[in-house]
Formats: structure tokens, C-alpha cells, sequence
């Protein structure tokens, strides 16, 4: 269940898990985003062809905001037949903009660091720097697969 969203239009802090449905009928309130979900719905359909189970989604998307430039979103390893997975999801050239330009939004392997003490990029997603002040805010959780 996705929750009210909290102080400065942030997710409350964790993992909030959803499916397909719920998530695009919360997050696809404009035509703006709703394109965003559709490239985001052709990557997950890529990731979960290849034996991706976990995807989270981050960043202005799973905000109040408007009109997101895009969405940010890592994925578990576990289980990926990386022969089976489109390079895109490995290309991280110039700002990972063949993903963008695929599917409007970018994608990061989970479990890759993100920061000098070892943070991941999973754990990385779930704080905001605001005034130099580090907040935790939530993240969702996609199980992909037979909803996808």
C-alpha cells in the first residue's frame, strides 16, 4: 500500500511495496507521468524478461511534484541472466542517456555503491539532502514478473 505522501511531498520513510496497478493508478494522476509510466512499464517488461524480480522507484516521481523530469530507479541482481538483459541497462555513458532516451527515466543496479563509505545505491535512494541536513524518505517497492 502506497501511503499519504509526508513533509516536503516525500514518501514516509521505507519501502513502501505495491504492484503494477496500484503504483501507476497512484503516480499517473497527469498525461505528463503517465508517459513517464510507460517507458518505465517497457524497462520493467526488459528487466523482469531477464529474471528481475525487484525494482525500486526514486526521485521526483514518487513526489507530489507536477510534472517530474523523469524517474530515477535501481534494480536487484538476483536472479538476472545478464545474456538475456538489454545492454541499455548496462550503458551508464553521459548520464545514462540511452535509458533515458528509451524509457524516459534511468536505472541502476541496486547493489552497486554510491558514495565514498559504501552506501549503496539502494540505500543511497532512500535519504535527500535538504539544507545540508540528510532526511530519510520512503521509496517504492515493485515485485515484477506475472504483474509487470
Amino acid at each position: 500500500m502506497i501511503p499519504p505522501f509526508a513533509r516536503f511531498g516525500l514518501l514516509p520513510p521505507g519501502i513502501h511495496w505495491t504492484n503494477w496497478d496500484e503504483f501507476t493508478r497512484h503516480f499517473g494522476w497527469n498525461e505528463h507521468r503517465q508517459s513517464l509510466l510507460t517507458g518505465l512499464g517497457k524497462a520493467i517488461e526488459c528487466l523482469a524478461s531477464a529474471g528481475c524480480v525487484e525494482v525500486f522507484i526514486d526521485g521526483s516521481f514518487v513526489t507530489r511534484k507536477e510534472t517530474p523530469n523523469d524517474y530515477d530507479a535501481c534494480w536487484r541482481q538476483t536472479g538476472i541472466d545478464p545474456e538475456r538483459l538489454d545492454p541499455v541497462f548496462f550503458d551508464f555513458s553521459h548520464f545514462r542517456r540511452a535509458q533515458k532516451e528509451r524509457f524516459g527515466g534511468e536505472f541502476l543496479i541496486a547493489e552497486t555503491p554510491a558514495d565514498l563509505d559504501g552506501a549503496t545505491i539502494f540505500e543511497y535512494f532512500q535519504k535527500e539532502v535538504r539544507r545540508g541536513v540528510v532526511v530519510r524518505k520512503g521509496i517504492i517497492g515493485l515485485r515484477i514478473g506475472d504483474d509487470a
